[in-house]
């Protein structure tokens, strides 16, 4: 489930995972799949404090808040509608809640998810970067370190109802170690908990 984080741009916004057989996430109305972001991440993190660049990100924009849909209203199996009803259709909220954990394999439903969005959005193109300042912006959304770290963490605790079994992707468990190496030191501490 997307969580509430405290951005400098935009006040608190949405990112997360919001379906747990999908391995995509959001951030307000753009999408985008877990190890794309995930990759961007390592690269991010192979990159030394005075090199630091823009990485090119491709996302799926829906301008629409009603071809998003209603995140509440799905998971709670009475409203679904836009983007986000269409998958809760396919991948209802689990009936026992202790089954609520994200799937690691949630790449294998991705044709679907795509096929659902593409209909509903724009393939757009952001950008996401360390600033020179220390902060770091997805887009237009400017973080401090502290939030981007949150972020990073969520995506590696597998969001809210955490990875089922406990069991991490391979792509997250590699930009876990990607960053962990890196020697750039807006990534230090991220892990270190």
């Amino acid at each position: 489930m997307p969580l509430s984080f405290r951005s400098k741009s935009h006040g608190r916004i949405a990112f997360g995972f919001f379906n747990i057989e999908s391995d995509m996430l959001l951030l307000e109305n753009h999408f985008f799949f877990a190890d794309d972001f995930c990759q961007l991440l390592m690269k991010m993190a192979e990159q030394d404090d005075a090199g630091q660049k823009k990485f090119e990100f491709k996302v799926y924009h829906i301008s629409d808040p009603g071809k998003i849909g209603d995140l509440m209203g799905a998971i709670h199996g009475i409203r679904f509608v836009g983007f986000i009803g269409n998958l809760y259709t396919l991948f209802p909220f689990p009936e026992d809640p202790c089954a609520f954990k994200q799937n690691p394999d949630g790449c294998k439903t991705r044709k679907i998810v795509t096929s659902h969005i593409e209909p509903v959005s724009v393939i757009t193109t952001i950008f996401i970067e360390i600033q020179a300042d220390g902060k770091a912006k997805i887009g237009s959304y400017l973080f401090d370190r502290t939030v981007f770290h949150e972020l990073i963490q969520y995506v590696w605790q597998g969001g809210y109802p955490l990875w089922k079994d406990e069991i991490r992707p391979d792509y997250v468990m590699q930009m876990k170690a990607g960053i962990q190496k890196s020697r750039n030191t807006f990534f230090k501490g991220v892990f270190s908990s």
